[in-house]
């Protein structure tokens, strides 16, 4: 292994440790205001209350947190990476012999009183995994062979964790993607992914047949650019090629979006895309929860209600708050302030990876920062879109704030490999890291 691993805590990205140690103190007093009644005699320590137990996650997290600081070498997670992955590959398939189904989600392993959901812990694996596969200086993504490699590290996981019905926890694969672009992966794939998604949530707002009109008329304005603008015959030729199969390719997805919906997805999901689509048609039913978040975050105005005063918070108006929707306290409570200021901790701390991730010297490490980047990214942008109706309820926490062992856990452990190897930036000599 070479040289020991002597690590000086000056060396440490602090700004980042204060950072996360801010973001799960706010997320704990937050768990507590979720359940506390001001008829008893409560306490943020009760362990009878989510906000006792999640103490528990809390400590358990700041000894895990000092493992990948302080005890275990920072080669390991390169030289190991491969290993970790398949590992977690195995424990991903855990719930399909020992899982108990929650929420119709059969991801989840119970071990006496502890319950742990696999899925979270195989995205810090693929990070490791992929940044491992593509610190070759051979690997280049343009090409062909590479991308399918490196979806295949992505996709083996994910497929495993769909085939436990968790969609939320498979969608954050995505995130990957982050990572891939900054590596050379070319423009159009991510471009091509955005565009996909686009046409998918228009489809679900604007009558199909206006699509299908509207995209006939800019592929006659785009095929009476190319006859009278391009001068050869094979060019006009391929780019008459091209622009019928665009066509072709948005005309079928756009057709086959109800097919999907009513005939792929499972109830439960349907359910979720309509009360993304009018979630007052059914306020009682399958917009009751998207409607109580909303209420909850506007009634606390600018400044909020108080800390422990909001009252959709209080009468358990909105379910799974200590979890998915635990930012409607922020809302309610310390309003548009109070947002705003969650919101920025979370900009700062994302910001200051990508920066710290630009300055290492080997691909490994950098890779690595830009796809923790993207995974909080992810859960960040769409957990609090969940909250206000901007995407469907798909069941994902908000990073180091909702309620959960396994989240908790697997978001500290993510993010502190990262400043492990970031504080040994210094050590690496050229595309070596063993000096």
């Amino acid at each position: 292994m070479g040289r020991r691993d002597s690590l000086s805590l000056a060396k440490v990205d602090w700004v980042m440790v204060l950072l996360y140690a801010a973001l799960v103190l706010i997320g704990w007093s937050n768990i507590f205001a979720v359940t506390y009644d001001p008829q008893a005699d409560q306490s943020i320590f009760d362990m009878e209350l989510n906000s006792g137990r999640q103490m528990i996650w809390i400590i358990c997290s700041s000894i895990l947190l000092i493992l990948p600081i302080m005890v275990i070498d920072f080669r390991f997670y390169e030289s190991f990476s491969y290993v970790i992955y398949a590992v977690f590959l195995l424990v991903l398939l855990s719930p399909f012999v020992l899982g108990s189904e929650i929420n119709g989600s059969k991801s989840w392993v119970k071990l006496g009183a502890l319950q742990i959901q696999p899925a979270e812990f195989a995205k810090f694996a693929t990070a490791l995994c992929l940044a491992r596969y593509l610190d070759r200086p051979q690997v280049k993504l343009n090409q062909l062979k590479e991308q399918l490699v490196v979806a295949g590290i992505i996709g083996l996981p994910a497929i495993i964790i769909i085939l436990q019905n968790e969609t939320g926890s498979t969608l954050v694969f995505s995130a990957f993607i982050v990572a891939l672009y900054r590596e050379g992966l070319p423009s159009w794939i991510p471009v091509l992914g955005l565009i996909a998604v686009a046409l998918f949530v228009l489809t679900l707002f604007v009558p199909q047949m206006y699509l299908l009109i509207a995209f006939s008329i800019l592929a006659v304005v785009a095929f009476a650019y190319v006859m009278f603008n391009e001068r050869t015959v094979m060019r006009k030729v391929r780019m008459t090629g091209l622009i019928v199969g665009a066509l072709a390719l948005m005309a079928g997805e756009v057709s086959g979006v109800n097919f999907f919906i009513n005939n792929i997805l499972q109830p439960h999901q349907q359910v979720r895309i309509k009360a993304l689509i009018n979630p007052e048609y059914d306020p009682s039913g399958f917009g009751y929860q998207v409607i109580q978040s909303k209420i909850a975050i506007g009634s606390g105005g600018l400044s909020g209600k108080g800390f422990l005063q909001g009252t959709q918070t209080k009468f358990d108006f909105v379910p799974e708050q200590s979890t998915d929707f635990i930012f409607c306290t922020i809302g309610e409570e310390h309003g548009w302030t109070g947002s705003v200021f969650i919101i920025s901790l979370f900009v700062a701390l994302l910001a200051r990876i990508i920066y710290r991730a630009e300055q290492q010297r080997t691909p490994f490490t950098r890779v690595y920062g830009y796809c923790v980047a993207g995974i909080l990214f992810f859960h960040f942008t769409v957990n609090i879109g969940m909250t206000i109706g901007l995407f469907p309820v798909i069941g994902i926490p908000l990073p180091f704030f909702s309620y959960g062992g396994s989240s908790l856990w697997s978001f500290t452990i993510l993010l502190f490999i990262f400043i492990k190897l970031d504080a040994h930036r210094s050590q690496v000599i050229g595309r070596t890291l063993y000096t």
